[in-house]
């Protein structure tokens, strides 16, 4: 799975098969791991598990949650010219591996300027820690219009939207099997992911914790965009590192 997230990472293209041989490729390398055996099968079934998705659209790929207290919103990005802080926020989570297992980290971040407005751990997938995050985004910093995320069950369900509902914010779903709606996100993944995470073992939760908090404060304040012409995250959401939270939501 370990292998499989940084395969992911670097290719978001590959479905069970590429995976699969991407795998075998490295038997060589990793002659410990059975994956001179392993078939598509099992590929499949880890993926689902860890919810890795091919960025080529297809029926069927995502995992939504079931029922009548889960609701799928349609896309309302497709053609937005998003070109101002506090516009569209956007949510996504992803795995992170420990020598125990794996945990999730999520993140609330705002579109238009990739400033990362909150962020949070959790060692389940429960929908308590998105809906976490997403409160303190909101206690921070002023409500965007339009707030866009995967159908995961951690976005579907009451608790989540009903939240952005309070605040009057339009709710804006990806289409089924397509990652790149929420491209601003995977983005972030994979900065996150090669410039931090790969680089360093993390023995449990705390250092990971540390770390990370580490990471986004360079990343939101010192890590220059070239798509905003090499200025930070924060000089185009428009606020300072040590504003308080009045401050910053008069800036946002």
């Amino acid at each position: 799975m370990g292998l499989m997230d940084e395969l992911y990472t670097k290719h978001p293209f590959y479905g069970s098969r590429q995976m699969r041989n991407a795998l075998r490729d490295l038997k060589d390398q990793y002659p410990y791991l059975p994956l001179r055996r392993i078939n598509r099968k099992k590929v499949q079934r880890l993926m689902r598990k860890m919810g890795l998705v091919s960025v080529a659209p297809k029926p069927n790929t995502s995992q939504p949650g079931k029922g009548k207290y889960h609701t799928i919103y349609p896309y309302l990005l497709r053609g937005l010219d998003i070109n101002r802080a506090g516009q569209v926020y956007c949510s996504d989570l992803t795995y992170i591996r420990l020598p125990t297992g794996f945990v999730y980290l999520t993140v609330v971040m705002d579109w238009h300027s990739r400033f990362v407005l909150s962020w949070e751990l959790s060692n389940s997938m429960e929908e308590s820690f998105c809906v976490s995050c997403l409160e303190t985004a909101l206690r921070k910093y002023d409500k965007p219009e339009i707030f866009n995320t995967d159908q995961g069950s951690q976005y579907t369900g009451r608790a989540f939207t009903g939240l952005l509902k309070m605040h009057d914010i339009k709710i804006s779903m990806d289409g089924k099997g397509r990652a790149m709606d929420n491209i601003m996100v995977e983005r972030l993944w994979r900065s996150v992911k090669y410039e931090e995470i790969y680089l360093k073992e993390y023995q449990n939760m705390d250092e990971l914790k540390q770390s990370l908090k580490e990471y986004f404060d360079f990343y939101n304040y010192e890590r220059p965009h070239s798509t905003h012409g090499g200025k930070k995250p924060a000089e185009i959401f428009g606020i300072k590192k040590d504003s308080t939270v009045a401050e910053l939501k008069l800036a946002a």
